[in-house]
């Protein structure tokens, strides 16, 4: 095929055009439409499948995971009645306010009934939390190894929660005692009036905040 022929070929006169160009010319066109229909209907319908099938995997997972707390339901009911259980006798090991200053007789008495004698008992600042309150009471008491490994498991005995921390031995020069601080803490919970007045300082408190 030489380019004269090629320059001669009559675009406005399709019939007039070689059989080879007339394939090529079809086959540019079908690749345009194709392309065309790609772009503008083929594409988005497509992005949309991508997006239904990414939707349909997280619904299956939905799925799969409430149908496993559905077949377990049963098991985490009684786990629930379990743990409430256990939170109820574990409340009951609380006082109330007002058994309190029996509490800190009993962590006294449990010293005394050792032989231990008592150079510092000064309960803090009662702390807070959401239903029960914190009160720390530094004490120091000398005595035996014995006699205050004994004292540690009576309040560890006790009826009520109590709780030993920041524990410090110091031998006592020409003696066989050692002196003990450490800082016990006894709990008790809070009753509905004490609950409610909590929140209320505490919205109160954020309002400040938010007006700051």
């Amino acid at each position: 095929m030489a380019l004269s022929d090629i320059q001669d070929i009559d675009l406005n006169d399709i019939g007039s055009w070689p059989l080879w160009l007339k394939i090529t010319g079809a086959g540019l066109v079908c690749l345009g439409i194709l392309a065309a229909g790609y772009y503008f209907i083929i594409k988005a319908q497509y992005e949309d499948l991508q997006k239904l099938q990414r939707q349909e995997a997280q619904l299956k997972d939905a799925y799969l995971k409430k149908k496993a707390l559905a077949i377990n339901l049963s098991a985490y009911r009684q786990q629930m009645k379990e743990i409430e259980g256990t939170f109820g006798v574990m409340l009951k090991q609380l006082p109330d306010k007002t058994e309190v200053p029996e509490l800190l007789i009993d962590i006294t008495q449990a010293g005394l009934g050792r032989g231990l004698q008592f150079q510092t008992f000064k309960p803090q600042r009662t702390r807070q939390e959401d239903f029960y309150a914190e009160m720390p009471i530094s004490i120091a008491v000398s005595g035996s190894y014995h006699q205050l490994g004994e004292f540690v498991s009576d309040l560890a005995s006790l009826p009520r929660i109590v709780t030993i921390g920041d524990l410090d031995l110091t031998p006592i020069d020409g003696t066989d005692h050692l002196m003990m601080s450490a800082t016990t803490k006894t709990y008790h919970y809070l009753d509905e009036d004490q609950i409610q007045q909590r929140k209320q300082a505490a919205n109160q408190s954020k309002k400040r905040r938010r007006r700051r």
